[in-house]
């Protein structure tokens, strides 16, 4: 009997929440990724650091965190989000990850669900542990209120949806398994990398005993295991001490704000933010830009190769990598903007820039030196970002 291709994936989809998963799948892209950058074999170090990290951090099915994490993620709501979909007697959801996230983010949080080849830009990849939408600096993670307000409100322009009708506690357990997920895959990065730079995998002969990437223990492989781990849960502990203070713009109104705007339109066409050398004249977004995001370039332009050339990504392709696309700059006179656009926000996007992306902050200075912008400037640049906004101020247009 024919039965629709359609519903043949919804349906595959679906099973696929059900099914157990005996383990997250080895990083092929990076280690693929190292074997280029290093010109060294790496099929040691890709095995070793994925059975670590499993020792480290579990299974899809039953998940588990070092101690040094408890800090970071609660046990309990991992334990909820983790594996197949199911609801308990008393209604609590468990499987949550699978049943919100799963088909874009796919099962190791790699950005490449099965429904990531139709999205432009693609899902996010959390084992960079590099976050775009965040109150923090440029380098810092973000905070668990900027997991949270993406969640509440997705990502306008994007496919990320609003997940605000989910219940409070679920939206909870969904953020302990993004930073999870973000918290195990960069480990894994960074242990893969380590066995090449620092313990001498790759080369030909076998790796000492001593060196090799252990879990626990008192050698020098698992002690390099150990920096890591440190390294990157102090990175998530340290987040909301790195939050951007926005300083209170000076009160105006009248002319003064049409002035306040003018000045914007300046440093939005000059030579210091050089706004429109990517949004276009007038924040269009029609400049012409050939630039890729880091998740993208990590695996092309990095390593010498051409994103648009199949022969040259067809062994990251074959390993799991998606496309790398075109960065494409906001066109400003939509109003749409991905990660907010209250004042607050722009005034971050501009001074930190946004991370992974092409996208350069602002240095502030405290006086006109032709390097940065001062405070006023910069919330002149902010008034005349959100004069580009059509709507009108009553349905959340320009405000400051």
């Amino acid at each position: 009997m024919w039965r629709s291709p359609l519903l043949i994936l919804m349906c595959a989809a679906l099973m696929g929440c059900d099914a157990p998963v005996g383990s997250f799948a080895p990083n092929d892209v990076f280690s693929l990724t190292l074997a280029r950058s290093r010109s060294a074999n790496t099929e040691a170090a890709g095995r070793d650091a994925a059975a670590v990290t499993q020792a480290l951090f579990g299974t899809p099915d039953q998940p588990k965190i070092p101690e040094g994490a408890k800090s970071v993620v609660d046990l309990k709501r991992l334990v909820r989000a983790a594996g197949a979909v199911s609801s308990e007697k008393d209604g609590t959801h468990l499987g949550l990850y699978r049943e919100h996230c799963v088909t874009c983010h796919g099962i190791d949080g790699g950005g490449a669900g099965p429904a990531s080849l139709y999205q432009k830009p693609h899902p996010r990849n959390f084992r960079h542990g590099v976050f775009k939408w965040k109150s923090t600096e440029r380098a810092a993670k973000p905070t668990r209120d900027d997991l949270r307000a993406i969640l509440q409100h997705g990502a306008g322009g994007s496919a990320m949806p609003s997940f605000a009708a989910v219940a409070p506690d679920d939206l909870e357990t969904l953020i302990d398994y993004v930073i999870y997920l973000s918290i195990r895959g960069e480990v894994e990065r960074r242990t893969m990398a380590a066995a090449i730079d620092e313990l001498g995998y790759g080369d030909d002969e076998s790796v000492d005993a001593d060196l090799q990437l252990a879990a626990r223990g008192e050698t020098e492989g698992a002690d390099v295991v150990k920096e890591v781990l440190e390294r990157v849960i102090g990175d998530w502990t340290s987040a909301s001490g790195q939050v951007v203070t926005v300083p209170e713009p000076d009160a105006i109104d009248g002319a003064a704000i049409a002035e306040s705007i003018a000045r914007g339109n300046e440093i939005f066409h000059g030579k210091i933010a050089n706004c429109v050398g990517c949004h276009g004249p007038g924040g269009n977004g029609e400049a012409v830009m050939l630039d890729f995001d880091d998740w993208g370039k990590e695996y092309s332009t990095r390593l010498g190769l051409t994103p648009s050339d199949r022969d040259d990504m067809r062994p990251f392709r074959k390993a799991g990598a998606l496309p790398p696309r075109p960065a494409e700059p906001r066109n400003l006179t939509q109003g749409v903007y991905r990660g907010g656009g209250d004042a607050a926000t722009l005034y971050r996007r501009v001074t930190q820039g946004i991370a992974g992306t092409p996208m350069p902050g602002v240095e502030v200075v405290a006086e006109e030196d032709g390097r940065g912008l001062t405070r006023d400037q910069v919330w002149d640049l902010v008034r005349y970002l959100q004069s580009l906004d059509p709507r009108p101020l009553e349905t959340g247009g320009p405000s400051t």
